[in-house]
C-alpha cells in the first residue's frame, strides 16, 4: 500500500554555496516600495504568432527614464525599436529592484530553460552579463520563475512533469507528476540547489482523483525560512482515467518548503480560496507591511480571493477578502497583481460579462476593499491575461495599458488614491499587446 509521506528525491547543489539572507525591510522583501529615485523603466512588448494577442512570437524590450514613462508627449515603439529577448514565445521577464538589471529565462523551443542576465543601459541597450544557465534538464523548457524579494540575490523555478495514473492492485489509486524546485544564483548566475519529489495530497483527496498540475509563484516568507509556492490543481476521473473538467474543487492550496535546502514539502489548504494560487506569468503573492503573505486565486468558483498566510506559514481561514464582494461583480478573476507597500495593491482583473475585458483596481489588504481606478480608457481588446510586470516607485504604481492592436500608454497610479496620470504613449501594431513594465 502508497504511503502519504512527501517522499524526496534530491539532486546535491552543483557547485559552491549561495549566500541566502532576508531582508529586513518588510514592503522590500514582499515586493511593495522599490526605488524612489532615478531607474530605469523597462517597457516589454509581446508579438503574435498565429493569433491576435497570442503573445506567441516573441518578446522585445526597451528602456526609458522615468520622466520619459511619466510624459503624455513621448513615445515608444518597443516592436520597430526594441531588443528582443531570448525566448521562442513570451519571455518569462524580471527586473532588479533598482532597474538597471533586466532577468529573462526563455520559455520552449531549442533554448527554452535558458537564463540570461542583461544590464539595462537605456533604449534597446540591453548588455547581457555573466553566464547564461540552461536548467532544462532539470525544470524542462518550459519552466515557471519568480525573482525572490531577497535583494535580487536568488531566483527560484519550478516544474511538475506530466502527471500520470498509478493503479493499485488493478485500481485507480491516484495521479501524481514530479515537482522540480531550482534556485538560481542571479548576481553569479549558476544552480544553487535542485530538489525534486511527488507531492501527494490526502489519501481523501487522491482517491477522488485530485492532484498537482502545474507550480508557480514561489514567495520567500518574512523571516527568511520558507518559500510558499503557488499550486494549480486539476482532477482526473478514477473511473476513466481521463482529465475531468467542471469538477467540485477542494480548497485552495500552496506548497511550502524549506529554504534554503528546498527540502520537507508540505502542502497547506484553504477554508476561504478554492481557487488555483499560480496566478500566470507573474508574482501571486507578496509579503506584506504585517509579515504576512497576500495571496491571490485564479478559477475560484466564487470568484478571486485574496487568502492569508500567517507567519506560521499557514493559511489565516479568519480573513476573507472576496473581491467579487468588494467590486460588486460577478465571478472577479485576479489577472495580475502588485502590492505596493503599507496594505496597498493595484490588481488587473476581468469578471462575468466583461468579455475578457480588462480593469485596473486599487485594494487595500487591510480593509478588504478593492476600488476600479477611473480616468483610463477601459475598452475591448484591452486583456490582462499575460501581464507581467509592474514597476513600484515610492507611492507610484506604473501599469502599461494597451488593447491588443491599439496604441495606449504607460498610467501613473497613485497607491494611496487611486488616481490614475496618463504617461508614454506605447505605439502598437496588429495583433501585438504591451505585457509590462519592469
Amino acid at each position: 500500500m502508497k504511503t502519504n509521506i512527501l517522499k524526496s528525491v534530491f539532486f546535491s547543489a552543483l557547485a559552491g554555496t549561495m549566500l541566502f539572507t532576508s531582508c529586513s525591510d518588510d514592503d522590500s522583501n514582499g515586493g511593495g516600495t522599490e526605488q524612489s529615485g532615478d531607474r530605469w523603466i523597462t517597457v516589454a512588448g509581446a508579438l503574435m504568432q498565429d493569433a491576435p494577442g497570442d503573445g506567441n512570437g516573441g518578446t522585445k524590450i526597451y528602456a526609458v527614464n522615468v520622466d520619459n514613462a511619466k510624459d503624455e508627449n513621448y513615445s515608444i515603439n518597443v516592436y520597430q525599436n526594441g531588443e528582443p529577448v531570448l525566448s521562442n514565445r513570451t519571455a518569462r521577464l524580471q527586473a532588479s529592484e533598482d532597474g538597471n538589471t533586466v532577468f529573462n529565462i526563455a520559455y520552449t523551443g531549442d533554448n527554452g530553460g535558458t537564463f540570461s542576465k542583461y544590464i539595462v543601459n537605456g533604449g534597446r541597450s540591453f548588455v547581457q552579463t555573466g553566464s547564461q544557465v540552461d536548467i532544462s534538464d532539470y525544470a524542462g523548457t518550459s519552466p515557471r520563475w519568480a525573482k525572490l524579494f531577497d535583494g535580487d540575490r536568488t531566483g527560484v523555478a519550478v516544474n511538475v512533469t506530466s502527471p500520470q495514473v498509478t493503479q493499485i492492485e488493478g485500481i485507480y489509486g491516484y495521479t501524481r507528476g514530479t515537482a522540480t524546485v531550482l534556485s538560481l544564483d542571479l548576481q553569479n548566475p549558476r544552480i544553487t540547489e535542485v530538489k525534486q519529489f511527488e507531492i501527494p495530497l490526502t489519501p481523501e483527496e487522491e482517491a477522488l482523483g485530485h492532484h498537482l498540475f502545474r507550480l508557480d509563484s514561489p514567495i520567500l516568507n518574512a523571516t527568511g525560512n520558507k518559500l510558499i509556492i503557488g499550486m494549480w490543481m486539476r482532477k482526473t476521473n478514477p473511473l476513466t482515467g481521463g482529465n475531468e473538467s467542471g469538477f467540485e474543487r477542494i480548497g485552495s492550496k500552496s506548497l511550502v518548503v524549506d529554504y534554503p535546502s528546498l527540502e520537507n514539502p508540505q502542502v497547506i489548504t484553504s477554508t476561504v480560496g478554492f481557487g488555483d494560487t499560480t496566478g500566470y506569468r507573474s508574482f501571486n503573492g507578496y509579503v506584506a507591511h504585517d509579515n504576512n503573505i497576500y495571496q491571490a486565486t485564479q478559477r475560484d468558483p466564487n470568484g478571486s480571493h485574496i487568502l492569508k498566510i500567517n507567519q506560521s506559514n499557514q493559511y489565516d481561514n479568519s480573513y476573507v477578502f472576496s473581491l467579487d464582494a468588494a467590486l460588486g461583480v460577478q465571478n472577479a478573476y485576479i489577472d495580475s497583481w502588485r502590492y505596493a507597500g503599507n496594505g496597498k495593491a493595484i490588481i488587473a482583473y476581468t469578471h462575468d460579462g466583461a468579455n475578457d475585458q480588462g480593469y485596473l483596481a486599487l485594494v487595500d489588504l487591510n480593509a478588504k476593499t478593492a476600488v476600479k481606478v477611473e480616468g483610463i480608457p477601459y475598452q475591448v481588446g484591452l486583456d490582462f491575461g499575460q501581464y507581467q510586470g509592474f514597476v513600484v516607485r515610492g507611492d507610484e504604481v506604473f501599469v502599461a495599458v494597451t488593447p491588443v492592436g491599439v496604441d495606449g500608454n504607460i498610467y501613473v497610479i497613485n497607491k494611496n488614491t487611486g488616481v490614475a496620470v496618463k504617461g508614454a504613449k506605447l505605439v502598437n501594431e496588429s495583433g501585438n499587446h504591451y505585457i509590462g513594465v519592469f
